[in-house]
């Protein structure tokens, strides 16, 4: 038992959990437009592998994620091997495979904000001020980096003309996104500084909770604005909203990092496998 459990720790804290979460979202959108044999999804999940990575040391560099730092470098090694493989399977895709190396600009305003969510774009006397330590930017930074992320880039990278229906899509997802980060915020609200103003710090628990039920609503009824609708695809958009509806509804500040870093980050793994399961059968 002790031994699964180093393994789904590593699994987790490696934040391979996480790139595979970037991986489905990113099959869901190409899936959704017709464009879903290429590479882009390992591109992001390796994207992610080293740029959370990268994260969490300058995080323990700078005394923050105390929690984290005895396992952080007890797995150094493997961790590092873990980051090395994913550059060279990064520059792998990026130079020797038929990727379109212009999509990379489009990464550029997202990749800026994952870099600076914990890296200060600038000090005042001894204040740092990033992404993360603006007064309730923190959600929103996140949710735009990874809509853009998962839905702007790999359907640049194909050469699809952007449409309304595609920024239906940024905005749903960016909307589910938020809606998939308000748990860790919740479960943090007594652990981040007061001065992040979090939404769960800003308007309670519940409020948040509520907010979060309307943003789902909201991505439900943009649904049915689109024009080329497939109802499989609606019914399972439903189950996801439930789906993290009622994590929303069991969050709490007691819950443990297992609730939200493993079983709330794997909504997007079992979302991207009802679409396997019920449109390619």
């Amino acid at each position: 038992m002790q031994f699964f459990k180093k393994i789904v720790d590593f699994y987790i804290f490696s934040n391979i959990h996480v790139a595979l979460a970037g991986f489905c979202l990113t099959k869901i959108t190409l899936i959704k437009f017709g464009n879903e044999n290429n590479l882009t999804p390992l591109f992001v999940a390796l994207s992610i592998i080293i740029s959370y990575n990268f994260i969490r040391f300058f995080e323990i560099k700078y005394k923050r994620l105390q929690w984290f730092k005895k396992w952080f470098f007890n797995h150094k090694r493997s961790l590092l091997l873990l980051v090395v493989l994913s550059i060279v399977l990064l520059g792998y895709i990026t130079f020797f495979y038929s990727f379109n190396l212009k999509a990379v600009v489009i990464l550029f305003p997202f990749a800026f904000m994952t870099l600076f969510y914990v890296v200060p774009l600038f000090k005042i006397k001894n204040n740092e001020f990033s992404f993360r330590n603006f007064p309730s930017i923190k959600i929103f930074s996140i949710a735009i980096a990874w809509a853009g992320i998962t839905v702007f880039f790999p359907l640049y990278e194909r050469g699809s003309e952007f449409t309304s229906e595609i920024l239906i899509v940024f905005f749903q997802r960016l909307l589910i996104l938020i809606s998939i980060t308000l748990p860790f915020d919740i479960r943090d609200v007594n652990i981040d500084s007061k001065q992040l103003k979090t939404l769960p710090q800003l308007f309670g628990v519940n409020s948040s909770k509520i907010i979060g039920y309307v943003l789902l609503l909201i991505v439900i009824f943009l649904e049915n604005m689109k024009e080329n609708n497939i109802v499989t695809y609606n019914y399972i958009l439903v189950i996801i909203a439930v789906i993290i509806g009622m994590f929303l509804t069991f969050s709490s500040p007691k819950r443990s990092r297992y609730y939200t870093s493993f079983w709330v980050e794997a909504i997007p793994i079992f979302w991207y496998g009802l679409i396997v399961l019920f449109l390619n059968s």
